[in-house]
């Protein structure tokens, strides 16, 4: 059984200083959850590179950072969403090394390796949905 998860924290990803943003909110959340520093530092890269791959492929989006506790572990729970352009083929994606946008292609595989759960909805035209959850193992009182 799981509990409520805490007020979802909206970051809108439009521009460079955005992703920023959203990754040192990340940290944030995960620090303040009790989350070591490597974790929190992995769950802010992650966010780093879905909120980059939203600036550079569809222009705007947003994130939106919660915790949720489950018994003997809580987590942070990442959901990232842009309305357009969608992916054609998400395999494809997935790949290091493939990229449209002339980078290095490490974006989406390297934040599902920082994860521990990591999802991506997409179809051209219908926009992409991420959702990621990284997790700590809590002591029961």
């Amino acid at each position: 059984m799981s509990a409520a998860r805490d007020a979802p924290i909206r970051v809108v990803v439009r521009e460079e200083a955005d992703v920023f943003i959203a990754r040192a909110r990340s940290r944030e959340l995960a620090l303040d959850h009790g989350f070591p520093a490597a974790a929190a530092a992995a769950i802010a890269t992650a966010v780093s590179e879905i909120a980059r791959n939203i600036v550079e492929h569809a222009g705007e989006g947003e994130i939106f950072l919660t915790t949720v506790l489950e018994r003997t572990r809580r987590g942070v729970v990442v959901l990232a969403r842009d309305p357009h352009p969608g992916i054609v083929d998400v395999a494809v994606a997935m790949q290091d090394g493939y990229s449209t946008g002339g980078g290095l292609g490490l974006g989406l595989p390297s934040a599902r390796r920082l994860m521990d759960e990591f999802t991506i909805v997409s179809a051209p035209g219908s926009g992409t949905t991420v959702t990621m959850k990284k997790w700590v193992h809590v002591r029961c009182e």
